[in-house]
């Protein structure tokens, strides 16, 4: 049984704990608007230019000459999976529910006979993958010193990710990421980037939008061999800020967890505390009475 001063020493520092904790609520809580607003606004941009690149590619459908962004290389051997995550962890299963999805898809492919290639965007997800697949990382990006992620760092794993498609190095691209939907879900999601998956207009008002004439200057071949290097460069700033909203929201709630842990066990440490303060004292009574009778 532990002494008093070993009781008192815990609770002092579950205390220290939970002040902790309470900051690092606090400071994501303060953090999480911003990165909500930014996330919430970069959605419209790239769900239109998802929608733009739809409407333009349907030039080259049935087509053969149609840009290897838009249509593929043809086949299906190499992947490339661009896995963001987060630069830090104490935030619950985010980086974790991301990791697991890219292994499981990893898993399925190697399983096909597929030849797998693993591009990591933050520290967290590289440390998880390492463990598994270590030889299938080809590289990683570190943006932990960035107080804020913005285009420029979506640019560069753009761009890292079209010199490697240009070269050759692979055939299909999958960008893992978390979507922000409150603080206590995020939802692990995996997007193919390339060859672009456009979403096709549906529904009786799409039918006809898509019949309305539209004059392109220049033509739709020169809009749409612009638009699709700059469309990946837009999935990934989408997906870096979903996963910016997504970080703070799990950290709040597991800080808030930890929190409220931290206080439960200081309860119960008081409790035995006081306990194992009252059995002594009553001991020393009964030593004295014990005493004083025997004289």
């Amino acid at each position: 049984m532990p002494s008093l001063k070993d009781l008192k020493n815990r609770i002092d520092s579950v205390k220290s704990t939970q002040k902790i904790t309470k900051a690092m609520q606090m400071v994501a809580a303060a953090k999480l608007r911003r990165a909500q607003d930014a996330a919430e606004a970069a959605r419209p941009y790239a769900e239109r230019m998802g929608k733009v690149l739809a409407a333009l590619g349907a030039v080259y459908e049935g087509q053969t000459n149609a840009p290897v962004l838009l249509g593929g290389t043809g086949k299906d051997q190499v992947h490339l999976l661009v896995v963001a995550t987060g630069e830090r962890g104490l935030a619950g299963g985010f980086n974790s529910s991301i990791a697991r999805l890219a292994r499981e898809h990893a898993a399925k492919l190697l399983s096909q006979g597929k030849t797998v290639k693993i591009l990591t965007v933050g520290r967290k997800g590289h440390d998880i993958l390492r463990r598994q697949y270590p030889e299938l990382i080809v590289d990683t990006f570190n943006f932990r010193e960035v107080k804020q992620v913005g285009f420029t760092q979506a640019q560069q794993v753009a761009d890292k990710v079209l010199s490697m498609f240009a070269a050759g190095e692979f055939d299909v691209a999958t960008l893992f990421f978390a979507k922000f939907g409150s603080v206590i879900s995020q939802v692990p999601t995996a997007q193919q980037i390339i060859p672009a998956k456009l979403e096709r207009p549906e529904g009786e008002g799409a039918v006809a939008a898509s019949t309305v004439p539209y004059e392109y200057e220049p033509s739709e071949e020169a809009i749409v061999e612009d638009l699709l290097p700059r469309n990946i460069a837009v999935q990934v700033l989408r997906a870096l800020l979903e996963n910016s909203a997504s970080f703070y929201g799990a950290q709040m709630s597991a800080m808030d967890n930890a929190t409220r842990n931290a206080g439960e066990m200081i309860g119960q440490l008081q409790l035995s505390y006081n306990r194992q303060r009252q059995a002594q004292i009553t001991k020393e009574l009964i030593e004295i009475i014990s005493g004083a009778e025997a004289l």
